[in-house]
């Protein structure tokens, strides 16, 4: 397999989970999802402080987790029709459940987020603030930690996606500052 085609697969596979991070996101924007707006956390709180905030909701995981399926079910849909990605790829969509792949996926990312968001509170920084490299590779190693015994990859595929994806967060950020979806550009 050439590098090429490792990136491409990387970014492929993976896609689903970064669809969830930003559906996620994005549906705060959603008001006819406003009743699921409730904290992941349910106002709880650990030594005097939110275990998650108020921007970890159930509207998010359920939206960035349906979304994470109908993303892996897009996956199977265009590998089945374009025989070329059957060939280059490491696994076979044929026989990956789209529900189980997607939510694990797309629960993988946000509970990466989550846990991220829990270490964030503790130590003080505000919601929204940047916390570099965290806030770029959470979402990340929770995708990968959740799919990890499912779909096993070989270790420089799993090296190839994060860096990959580690890119990509800045960029989507940005476009996201574009459209006025985000307060700051990074």
């Amino acid at each position: 397999m050439n590098i090429l085609a490792i990136v491409f697969f990387a970014f492929w596979f993976f896609s689903p989970a970064g669809l969830a991070n930003v559906c996620a996101f994005a549906s705060g924007k959603i008001r006819i999802l406003r009743p699921l707006n409730q904290p992941v956390d349910f106002y709880l709180k650990f030594r005097g402080k939110r275990i998650l905030g108020s921007h970890k909701t159930i509207r998010g995981f359920i939206v960035g987790i349906l979304a994470a399926i109908i993303g892996v079910y897009l996956q199977v849909f265009f590998y089945n029709i374009f025989p070329w990605q059957q060939k280059i790829f490491p696994i076979s969509y044929n026989v990956i459940n789209p529900v189980v792949l997607g939510f694990l996926l797309g629960f993988g990312a946000l509970a990466g987020d989550a846990i991220k968001s829990f270490f964030k509170r503790q130590m003080g920084i505000q919601p929204g603030r940047s916390w570099f490299p965290f806030d770029q590779i959470d979402y990340i190693l929770g995708g990968i930690v959740f799919t990890w015994f499912y779909v096993p990859l070989v270790w420089y595929q799993y090296i190839v996606l994060f860096f990959v994806w580690f890119l990509i967060h800045p960029l989507a950020t940005f476009i996201g500052f574009l459209f006025k979806l985000r307060p700051k550009p990074l």
